[in-house]
């Protein structure tokens, strides 16, 4: 690569910042659009957690994650409040 094919940009912090912001926001969307479907098994659940039944059946009790339960023993979790409860657990790095 030649320095003729090196090509600068420059920003200032602020506009950096909203666009970076920007992308964050349309991957977001994409990833919506583009997920499975809302409603999954305690399989699939188990695997997004990384935990066993028992867990599972801890958490769904203690309201940590939302269920629907369509029969005596068909469960079905929201996907999306498995992910919001990964992200609320985060623990930053220092």
């Amino acid at each position: 690569m030649s320095t003729t094919d090196i090509k600068v940009i420059c920003l200032e912090s602020e506009a950096f910042y909203k666009l970076v912001d920007e992308v964050i926001q349309k991957l977001k969307s994409e990833n919506n659009q583009n997920s499975k479907e809302q409603w999954i098994d305690d399989a699939e659940a188990m695997q997004l957690l990384k935990i066993g039944k028992t867990t599972l059946s801890k958490y769904r009790s203690e309201g940590f994650i939302r269920y629907s339960q369509i029969g005596k023993k068909v469960i079905l979790y929201d996907r999306f409040s498995i992910i919001e409860f990964i992200e609320n657990n985060v623990k930053e790095s220092f």
